[in-house]
């Protein structure tokens, strides 16, 4: 007998949970000013209890090609990528906003 989820009572195998977590969640994308003059953008707003933010933090690094990190429940990257970052977001089926 498969292994049922306790969230939404489908098996392991159909669970939509992480799905449904995507499209609920309402995430800023937006790009500061550091020192020296560099510019990180900021990703915001990630449930980490429902998502595995680092395992988004690195697909995001990849997509972007640039280093980043996460800090306080936010992902951060190094460079202005804040149009890379939306639209690889929107296309693992998260709502996002750009302040």
């Amino acid at each position: 007998m498969p292994e049922v989820c306790t969230t939404c009572g489908l098996p392991k195998e159909l669970c939509v949970c992480e799905e449904i977590a995507r499209e609920q969640q309402e995430i800023k994308i937006y790009s500061v000013k550091r020192r020296y003059g560099k510019i990180v953008t900021i990703v915001e707003g990630i449930n980490s209890s429902d998502i595995d933010i680092d395992e988004l933090a690195r697909k995001l690094k990849t997509t972007c090609a640039s280093g980043g990190t996460v800090k306080d429940g936010n992902i951060e990257l190094q460079g202005d990528h804040v149009k890379r970052v939306q639209s690889a977001l929107t296309d693992l089926g998260f709502s996002t906003q750009t302040k």
